[in-house]
């Protein structure tokens, strides 16, 4: 028996999955960053929705897409417009072991940037991350993108070779900052691939 996944926009309701979802995905460096900015009787979950809220931000439920299974919340994917050059920059702003990563995103400005995808544990092997990949084409046409581009720690071998077999390419690498929000050594890499006007996925 098929599993029927449906594909939507996120809305503000669902901005306490989502929150879920970035802890999930985002190797320890999103509650890094909440637990640095949360007041003292504040959990990060809150944070987290709240920084989604952002009519302006990219993180923000305005770019999330959302695949659900018998009405509930599967997973979901964030991405956006990277924005063009500038001179503003400045590497120095961002602790040391985020640089690497934000050298990478500078290296395809306009675009179109897969920051993260995540599927709750009881829907993973159902293809909901297949499914959320085969609205990127679209998604990024819409924003005006010609390039998808995506970050992914080497030592993620699993999600590594997962976006190369549906077509992303490594273009650059750059070293990891170890942290102790997060397990990796190593390299991370940037993956790009150029618009289709046509899914193809399977």
């Amino acid at each position: 028996m098929s599993i029927e996944i449906k594909i939507r926009k996120a809305t503000l309701e669902d901005c306490k999955s989502i929150t879920e979802l970035t802890l999930m995905a985002g190797e320890g460096i999103p509650a890094y960053f909440w637990e640095e900015s949360k007041n003292d009787d504040q959990e990060i979950i809150d944070v987290g929705k709240n920084n989604l809220t952002s009519e302006t931000e990219n993180f923000s439920y305005r770019n999330v897409t959302i695949a659900n299974i018998n009405n509930k919340i599967a997973g979901m994917l964030l991405a956006y417009k990277l924005p063009p050059p500038s001179s503003d920059e400045n590497l120095d702003d961002y602790p040391e072991f985020i640089r690497p990563l934000i050298e990478l995103e500078l290296c395809v400005p306009n675009s179109y940037y897969i920051n993260m995808i995540a599927t709750y544990p009881e829907f993973r092997g159902k293809s909901v991350g297949s499914k959320l990949m085969d609205t990127v084409s679209k998604s990024a046409i819409d924003a005006g993108c010609k390039l998808i581009s995506i970050e992914v720690f080497e030592q993620n071998q699993g999600a590594l070779t997962f976006y190369q077999r549906l077509g992303y390419k490594i273009i650059e690498k750059r070293r990891v900052v170890p942290h102790t929000c997060h397990p990796y050594t190593g390299d991370v890499v940037l993956l790009t691939k150029d618009v289709t006007t046509e899914d193809e996925y399977t």
